[in-house]
């Protein structure tokens, strides 16, 4: 390709954004901004989306049929799952004028996933013993409403996503299927270039099994996620799900005080709560009034310092979901505002939990459930019950032990590229798909759920690989192989410059010819922001060979064209 002719060049003007790949790909002239979230993919941009995609293919076709499936869905096959008001980025269309609305005044969903198509899809084609297990995939556009969308490609609320889902008609089949879904997606990630930096990491497993899901974490320093890694055990746990021990804490009190109400009026942060009780964070305490699916009133205390897994907490409660209370309950409860919840004195049918990191605490803090005021010097034995036993829900930090061995866990931050989930009967029986054996009896259908972000795996690669110049892509994505400069306003320059790049072509390398009349520094530049492979160039200097430098690394080369091919 003439770089002369491509639409969308180079912009080094263009706005500094909080990401590196936002940056780096609008000023590459890879992709741009249409709205926050939503973004044009340019020649370049779209180049390599297709690159990663046909990597994705490839695999994605050793384990099951691509298909694809629309964006819009009828709210009805929503209703049906029950996910209609639960699922808090669901967006949907509607006309958007008086004209369009006198044609059709229906409302869609736009997807975010597809169970909801693809179960009855399933359901109309393979209903017998002998059709299973079977899988399908697409590579197709998503739409959320994303709360915060600021970091490039890595959050959007339009973006590319391949999604798969297996059937099957046992749960041990569907396992088998998992683990060879696993192996899959890491040569995925191998093709991609980031198979040394990606891990799979466990993650929770929703609302409907006590199994893990996976997540398959790039390790970068930009990242948006953390995990903790137990080295003894090779494990990498998401914050969310991580088993978590506090460390001790060392406290200066001899005896137990004498235990008594403080006003604090609007003093709700645990630091500034530490801060005006000049008692350290450790000794305060945070409770909070959750509901769960069984209509159960639960609290949950930890010490401060530390946030509530619900993940966690729905596990030990032993529901399938639990949502903070709403004031009205928790003034209810508690006799107080929010804020203000303690431990002390609440109503027996609240069923009180304690994390294990307020455990072995002398004269500490919680909520005195009357608003404004802060019960201090509390004591187990005295004030409340000593625990019959303490629980693992708060959310993991850094500094926190793996339980089983007591090893801190090593941390680092990482960018989620792609999932692997559990849905067992979850949408099969919302739609009554069941399979019949050979028998003809009816048999739930099991099923599981594995999603790769291309477009966001495209914002992990520049996250990853750029330097002070620009990107550099892997050979697997890059847009094209080589980019090709010629140096010299003699013709002479120019006919060995074309030359050079009908040769290439005709010897199947895929090549991006700066042809530009400007200054060798401008097409310099042009070509380090942009981070093809390969850069060549010939010029004056180079007489009859060609100067050959890879984007990754800084020495050059003069070739001869044989020895450039045999490089490529």
């Amino acid at each position: 390709m003439l770089y002369s002719k491509l639409f969308g060049k180079t912009n080094k003007k263009s706005k500094e954004y909080n990401s590196v790949n936002a940056t780096l790909l609008q000023k590459g002239g890879f992709i741009d901004m249409v709205m926050a979230g939503v973004y044009t993919y340019l020649p370049l941009g779209l180049k390599v989306l297709t690159n990663i995609e046909n990597i994705i293919r490839e695999e994605m076709n050793t384990i099951a049929y691509e298909v694809l499936m629309p964006s819009l869905t009828p709210k009805t096959a929503w209703e049906q799952t029950k996910r209609l008001n639960t699922v808090d980025v669901l967006m949907k269309t509607s006309p958007a004028n008086e004209a369009a609305l006198e044609k059709n005044n229906s409302e869609y969903i736009l997807n975010p996933t597809h169970e909801e198509v693809v179960t009855p899809l399933a359901q109309k084609y393979n209903l017998s013993y002998k059709d299973f297990p079977f899988a399908v995939y697409q590579i197709q556009s998503k739409f959320r409403n994303e709360p915060r969308v600021k970091s490039g490609l890595l959050r959007g609320r339009e973006f590319r996503m391949k999604d798969l889902y297996s059937f099957h008609t046992s749960v041990d089949d569907f396992k088998e299927y998992y683990e060879k879904a696993k192996e899959v997606y890491m040569n995925v990630f191998k093709k991609l270039g980031l198979g040394d930096d990606t891990v799979i990491t466990l993650a929770s497993g929703g609302s409907f099994t006590e199994d893990f899901s996976h997540e398959f974490q790039t390790i970068c320093e930009s990242g948006e996620d953390t995990l903790f890694y137990v080295k003894s055990k090779d494990t990498y746990y998401n914050k969310e799900v991580a088993p978590s021990k506090a460390p001790r804490v060392e406290y200066t009190d001899k005896e137990i005080m004498s235990r008594k109400d403080v006003l604090g009026e609007n003093i709700i942060g645990v630091q500034e709560l530490a801060d005006f009780l000049h008692i350290p964070v450790e000794k305060t305490t945070k409770t909070l009034i959750f509901e769960t699916d069984k209509e159960e009133i639960v609290a949950a205390a930890v010490r401060g310092g530390y946030d509530i897994s619900e993940d966690k907490l729905k596990k030990i409660v032993g529901c399938k979901t639990i949502k903070l209370a709403s004031k009205e309950d928790v003034k209810r409860i508690t006799k107080a505002e929010v804020g203000y919840a303690g431990v002390l004195n609440l109503p027996p049918e609240v069923k009180v939990f304690f994390d294990e990191s307020t455990d072995n605490r002398m004269n500490f803090e919680t909520g005195a459930n009357r608003t404004h005021y802060h019960s201090i010097n509390v004591n187990f034995g005295r004030d409340l019950p000593y625990p019959d036993k303490f629980y693992d829900f708060k959310v993991v930090k850094e500094g926190d032990m793996f339980p089983a061995t007591d090893e801190v866990y090593k941390v680092f931050k990482a960018s989620e590229v792609g999932n692997i989930f559990p849905l067992y009967t979850k949408f099969t029986a919302s739609f009554d798909y069941t399979y019949k054996e050979q028998n003809g009896k009816e048999k739930p259908v099991y099923m599981g759920c594995y999603g790769i972000g291309s477009s966001r795996i495209m914002g992990v690669i520049v996250e990853k690989f750029h330097d002070e110049k620009g990107i550099v892509w892997p050979k697997s994505v890059a847009p094209f192989q080589v980019h090709l400069i010629s140096i010299g306003k003699e013709e002479v320059e120019k006919k060995r410059g074309d030359q050079l790049y009908k040769d290439l072509k005709e010897k199947g390398v895929d090549v991006l010819y700066d042809d530009r009349e400007v200054s060798p520094g401008e097409k310099f530049a042009d070509a380090d922001l942009i981070g093809i492979p390969v850069r060549l160039v010939v010029s004056k200097k180079t007489g009859d060979k060609v100067e050959y430098k890879e984007r990754a690394g800084k020495e050059t080369q003069l070739l001869s064209l044989e020895e450039v091919m045999k490089r490529i």
